[in-house]
């Protein structure tokens, strides 16, 4: 799981203006390359309808307190919790505490644990629910999400339950419902084809309502495919709504 770093565009250091400001960030190899790149069309095309400014790092070398405060929404796209630099940890900590930003992370934002001699990031154990990445299904299967909160905003308009196709289902170390708020789990009897890589209680949608910023995790978020699904993209415009607004 090795990262694949390349250099920043640079943007201007500008105070932010009453139109939302976005800050997505992403690798630029591995095995999620193509999810990102459908997840830039996908953003591109809601930024247009939505009228919201949208910017991509792959890195977080830039990553710092006056460069944060550029933007209201971060999402962390696909990029995991480690190989962060001192102060773009303290940066995102600070941001994070502050009641008029948001955050939505998908995917690899769990890929908490040792990794290319990296250490965890405690910080950020303890904000996604004190867990901690033990397995996955890299063979993949279909799934069914059950909603468990139906009137949190992230789940306007999605019935339950809703299929997610070909998704590598990451298990942990515990579930992190003691620590946070579960919006969605996936019932691992549904799994297509069945999988012993199994953890019982299986959040995969979930806020951390200790935080000031508005927060919500996404767990599913390994292929393009996704974008096909009209519940996945319902989702993810969901939550930039509700974790970007700016009031």
């Amino acid at each position: 799981m090795l990262l694949c770093l390349v250099p920043l565009t640079t943007f201007s250091q500008k105070k932010p203006s009453g139109k939302l400001r976005i800050l997505a960030l992403s690798e630029t190899g591995g095995h999620h390359v193509q999810y990102s790149a459908a997840a830039k069309i996908f953003l591109d095309s809601l930024a247009t309808k939505k009228n919201f400014t949208i910017d991509y790092i792959h890195d977080t070398k830039s990553i710092d307190k006056n460069f944060l405060s550029q933007y209201q929404l971060f999402i962390q796209l696909d990029y995991p919790p480690y190989a962060w630099g001192d102060t773009a940890m303290q940066a995102f900590i600070e941001y994070m505490n502050d009641k008029s930003h948001g955050w939505i992370g998908f995917h690899h934002a769990t890929l908490l644990g040792t990794f290319d001699g990296y250490p965890m990031w405690d910080w950020f154990s303890a904000f996604m629910g004190g867990i901690q990445y033990k397995n996955y299904i890299g063979t993949f299967a279909d799934g069914e999400v059950t909603i468990e909160d139906s009137k949190h905003p992230v789940m306007r308009g999605i019935s339950s339950p809703f299929t997610i196709l070909k998704e590598e289902w990451y298990i942990y170390d515990k579930s992190p419902r003691p620590n946070v708020h579960v919006i969605a789990t996936v019932n691992e009897k549904s799994y297509r084809p069945e999988s012993t890589v199994v953890m019982g209680d299986h959040p995969v949608i979930w806020t951390n309502e200790k935080m000031a910023a508005r927060n919500v995790y996404i767990f599913m978020g390994h292929g393009p495919w996704l974008f096909k699904n009209p519940s996945y993209r319902q989702l993810f415009t969901n939550a930039i709504d509700w974790a970007g607004r700016t009031e």
